[in-house]
């Protein structure tokens, strides 16, 4: 059993013709100008509609900047020179300025990452079990890998990963600063590496 619609009745249709009197349109003519192309349509329907009006315009000058949100990753060098200072400011001065020579070094060129982490772990404790403070981790710029996607690809796998490693135990314990290295050293395809005085 369908119930029908009820109707309005007299005192109801005089109130909504008071509130639809007193309302006013939010988007009045854009309505106007839909059911008048409507209007048209059903009166001629062998008409063709009407384009709408193309206004001059340059490239770019409606685009919204979306600079704000392109959010990228900071690169390592970026990293490193925003960690704070732990050891002494004078011997890093001295360290970044390439005036102080590494006691031991290691290069892990053409590693894997299974390979270099076991190696570089065995280095840097082993360099630290002999009282060196200051080492050097050779990991090279690495190769440019193929760009086919969208997605940019950082180059130089190794050089990405070893300050992380190096910050995680048990090498963490041991490290008090990373720094790349200054071009007599290797520049920015090596790391100085200060460790702390053993006990």
């Amino acid at each position: 059993m369908t119930r029908r619609p009820r109707k309005l009745s007299p005192e109801e249709r005089e109130l909504w013709s008071r509130v639809a009197s007193s309302a006013t349109a939010m988007h009045a003519a854009p309505r106007r100008a839909a059911t008048e192309s409507q209007d048209e349509a059903t009166h001629h329907p062998g008409a063709k509609k009407s384009r709408p009006e193309v206004r001059d315009f340059r490239i770019g000058q409606s685009a919204p900047d979306y600079a704000f949100l392109n959010d990228l990753a900071p690169s390592i060098s970026e990293q490193l020179a925003r960690q704070p200072v732990v050891m002494d400011r004078k011997t890093h001065r001295n360290m970044t300025r390439g005036k102080l020579e590494p006691e031991a070094r290691i290069d892990l060129h053409g590693m894997t990452l299974a390979q270099a982490h076991p190696e570089l772990t065995r280095f840097v404790l082993g360099a630290h079990g002999r009282g060196c403070r200051l080492v050097l981790v050779i990991t090279g710029k690495g190769r440019k890998g193929l760009d086919d996607g969208p997605i940019p690809q950082r180059q130089g796998v190794l050089r990405h990963q070893v300050p992380q490693w190096l910050r995680l135990p048990p090498m963490g314990a041991v490290v008090m600063q990373i720094d790349p290295a200054h071009l007599r050293h290797g520049g920015s395809g090596a790391y100085y590496v200060y460790l702390r005085r053993g006990r």
